[in-house]
């Protein structure tokens, strides 16, 4: 017999249930003041953008998703690519213009899984690897919570020492997570440290979570970090 993908599998759990299955929009936005290049990984379905493409200051770009799809978005700064689309980038980068996986850390992330328990969408950003840029999710046209999700602050300016990436002109251009800092089992989550119980909150990511309420600081930081939505399209804007 024929392997068949999850992805068809879940496709057609959709149509034989009879539940209504249709593609979701995302806008992908650069406000920042500065040239970006987005970042795309599916952890599910098809890859989007080819996997990045770049952002002048005020453009988009919309790509489209199934459902069942999930994955990440994210911006890169500070990148040079020839006309190959080989190079590299300051932050987020993931080998090349086109990515070929995730952004190397510290780097904001936009998360999603679409069409997953209950038919909801879930989303969030994440600072579990630390921070680059601000970032924001905003939903349009469904139904449920659909609230908007982000970090709108500039943890930049506010990273302590420890977890400064200092950019080629001596300026701060990243802000690293304590686990990617210091790589230890208890600011990672690992080991002995691997239950929500045993892994709470730490000054660092105290910080994170003062700064942006409405995202991941650390990697059990679930109960006010994810945010669901049915049927919706999403903006997803750098530098909010």
């Amino acid at each position: 017999m024929a392997n068949i993908s999850s992805f068809n599998i879940l496709f057609l759990v959709f149509i034989t249930s009879g539940i209504a299955v249709s593609a979701t929009v995302f806008t992908i936005k650069n406000n920042c003041p500065t040239t970006v290049w987005a970042g795309t990984l599916a952890g599910q379905g098809p890859k989007l953008g080819d996997g990045g493409f770049e952002l002048t200051p005020g453009a988009s770009r919309q790509l489209t998703a199934p459902a069942g799809w999930s994955g990440r978005f994210w911006a890169r700064t500070g990148c040079s690519f020839d006309g190959a689309g080989n190079g590299r980038c300051v932050t987020g980068d993931c080998g090349g213009l086109r990515c070929i996986g995730g952004g190397v850390p510290p780097v904001s992330l936009a998360e999603f899984t679409l069409v997953g328990d209950g038919g909801k969408d879930f989303y969030d950003v994440s600072l579990v690897d630390g921070y680059n840029v601000k970032l924001g999710i905003r939903p349009s046209g469904g139904s449920g919570d659909c609230k908007y999700a982000g970090c709108v602050a500039d943890l930049n300016a506010n990273c302590p020492n420890e977890l400064k990436v200092m950019g080629p002109d001596n300026n701060v251009v990243a802000c690293k997570s304590a686990c990617e800092a210091f790589k230890t089992d208890q600011y990672c989550c690992r080991g002995a440290y691997s239950t929500p119980q045993t892994c709470p909150p730490t000054d660092f990511s105290r910080i994170f979570k003062r700064a942006c309420p409405d995202a991941y600081s650390y990697a059990y930081d679930d109960e006010t970090s994810t945010f669901t939505c049915t049927g919706a399209n999403y903006e997803v804007t750098f530098c909010p």
